[in-house]
C-alpha cells in the first residue's frame, strides 16, 4: 500500500500506525511533517517549514486560521514534491488540528483523506465555561466560533475521520458524524504492564517501591485544564494526613491548553506560594523520558488524574494498564472509561478534600483495592489494547483505499 501520514509533530498519534506500515517492505510510506530528530524504520519523511508565523497584528479571532493557512500551504507544497516525483498514495491520513489537511484534496483530489478528529471547540458543554472562576464573555463565544473555521473546512474536505473517544466524537457537528469512526489510538498493554518489582529513584537519592505510599500525578504541563491547582490543594491535605506518603508529580511548567499566565509566571510557582506542603516528600520531576514515566506509574499506590471535559490523556489509560488505582475526575471523557467502584474511583474535579479522602481510602486498604486495579487492567485489554485498535484502523484504511467511502445514507461499518 502507498500511504502518507501528516502531523506537524512527528509522529504524533500515528506512531504505531506508521511503524506498522513501515515494517512491511511492500508498503511505500511517507510522512509529511516538520523537521524533528526522530525516525521510524521504513518511513520516509517529507519535511516542510513555515515561511512565516501569523502576524501579531491579525485580529485574535482570525490568528488561528491564518496560522492554519500557513501550515496548510507548507504541507501542500510538501505533497506537491511527492506528486512531481510520480508518487500517488492510496490513502492520506492527516491530523487537521494545525491546518495541514486544509489543501490535501486540492493536491490529490481523488485520494481518500482520513482525518484524525481530536476535538471540536464549543462555547458551552465542554471545556469552556467548566471552571466557574473563569468568566466567559461574548468575546469568548465569538472567538471560539471563529476558531472552528479550520475544523469545519477540514471536516468538509475529508472523506472519513476517526475520533478516539465517544465523547470527543460527539463534540463534532451532527451533520458530519456519519464520516467519523470511533477508534482509539491504542495502549501498549505489554509495555505498560504492572511490575511488582518496579523501583523509582528520586533526585534526592531515595528509591520508591511498591512497599511505599506513593501518590502520583502526571500531565504534559502543570495547568488548570488537567486539574493541577486542585491536586496541589489536595497534596497539602495528603501531606498533613499521611506523614509517610511520597507525592510524585510529572509535568512541565508550560501551558498546553487554556489561558497562559503573564510572562515569567507558572502555575507551579503560584500553587507553591498558596499551599503548605512538605518539600521533602513532594517531588517535581518535570519532563521525564518515557521509561522513567512508566516507572512512576508502576510504583504508584494511588494515581490522580483530573481533567476538564476535554481530550482524554493517554496517561490515564496507561496508568490503568499498569494496574494503577486511578482516582479520576467525574468528567467526560473520564467517565467513559472509569466506573466508580469498579475499575477506579471518581471525585469532584474541584474538591481537594474528596481527592484526599479517596487517597486515604486507597492507602488504608491496598489489598481491598486489588480488584479495582485488576479491573482497570482488564478494561485496557478489552477496549484499548494496541493491536486490536490498530487492526480496526488498518481495516478502515484498506476499506478507503478500496473505494468504500462513508455517505450520510451509509456510514462505514468496520468488520470485526
Amino acid at each position: 500500500m502507498k500511504i502518507v501520514f501528516m502531523h506537524q509533530n512527528f509522529p504524533g498519534q500515528y506512531k504505531h500506525l506508521a511503524r506498522l506500515f513501515g515494517a512491511d517492505s511492500r508498503n511505500e510510506v511517507y510522512f509529511v511533517t516538520r523537521p524533528k530528530a526522530v525516525e521510524i524504520p521504513g518511513v520516509k519523511k517529507v519535511l516542510y517549514k513555515l515561511h512565516r508565523e501569523a502576524q501579531k497584528t491579525t485580529h485574535h479571532y482570525i490568528a488561528p486560521m491564518e496560522s492554519a493557512v500557513l501550515f496548510g500551504q507548507a504541507a501542500a507544497r510538501a505533497l506537491m514534491e511527492l506528486k512531481r516525483s510520480g508518487f500517488t498514495p492510496d490513502v492520506i491520513c492527516a491530523h487537521p488540528g494545525w491546518g495541514e489537511a486544509l489543501y490535501v484534496k486540492d493536491v490529490f483530489p481523488s485520494v481518500p483523506l482520513l482525518d484524525y478528529l481530536e476535538f471540536y471547540y464549543r462555547a458551552s458543554g465542554s471545556d469552556v465555561g467548566f471552571d466557574p472562576e473563569i468568566e466567559i464573555t461574548l468575546n469568548d463565544f465569538c472567538r471560539i466560533r471563529t476558531k472552528n473555521t479550520n475544523n469545519l473546512l477540514s471536516l468538509e474536505a475529508c472523506d472519513a475521520g476517526v475520533s478516539p473517544t465517544r465523547w470527543q466524537r460527539k463534540q463534532f457537528p451532527k451533520e458530519f458524524l456519519y464520516k467519523i469512526s470511533l477508534i482509539h489510538d491504542g495502549i501498549d498493554t505489554e509495555l505498560t504492564a504492572p511490575d511488582k518489582d518496579a523501583k523509582l529513584e528520586l533526585p534526592n537519592g531515595k528509591a520508591l517501591t511498591h512497599g511505599d505510599e506513593v501518590v502520583t500525578y502526571v500531565a504534559r504541563n502543570l495547568e488548570p485544564y488537567r486539574g493541577f491547582p486542585t491536586f496541589m490543594r489536595a497534596a497539602e491535605e495528603i501531606c498533613r494526613r499521611r506523614p509517610n506518603a511520597q507525592i510524585v508529580i510529572v509535568g512541565g511548567d508550560g501551558v498546553s491548553y487554556g489561558r497562559r499566565l503573564p510572562k515569567g509566571e507558572t502555575y507551579r510557582a503560584r500553587m507553591l506560594a498558596e499551599v503548605k506542603i512538605d518539600p521533602a516528600r513532594v517531588h517535581f520531576l518535570g519532563y521525564v523520558p518515557y521509561a522513567r514515566y512508566l516507572k512512576v506509574l508502576k510504583v504508584s499506590s494511588a494515581h490522580v488524574y483530573l481533567t476538564y471535559p476535554f481530550v482524554l490523556s493517554w496517561s490515564m489509560l496507561e496508568a490503568m494498564s499498569a494496574g494503577c488505582l486511578v482516582i479520576g475526575s467525574d468528567t467526560p471523557p473520564v467517565t467513559e472509561v472509569l466506573t466508580d467502584g469498579k475499575n477506579g474511583l471518581l471525585v469532584d474535579f474541584f474538591s481537594p478534600k474528596q481527592i484526599a479522602d479517596r487517597v486515604d481510602q486507597v492507602l488504608d486498604h491496598k489489598d481491598r483495592m486489588a480488584t479495582l486495579r485488576r479491573h482497570a487492567r482488564e478494561t485496557m485489554l478489552e477496549r484499548y489494547e494496541l493491536n486490536n485498535c490498530l487492526k480496526k484502523h488498518v481495516k478502515l484504511i484498506k476499506m478507503l483505499a478500496a473505494g468504500k467511502l462513508p455517505t450520510m445514507a451509509k456510514p462505514i461499518k468496520i468488520p470485526a
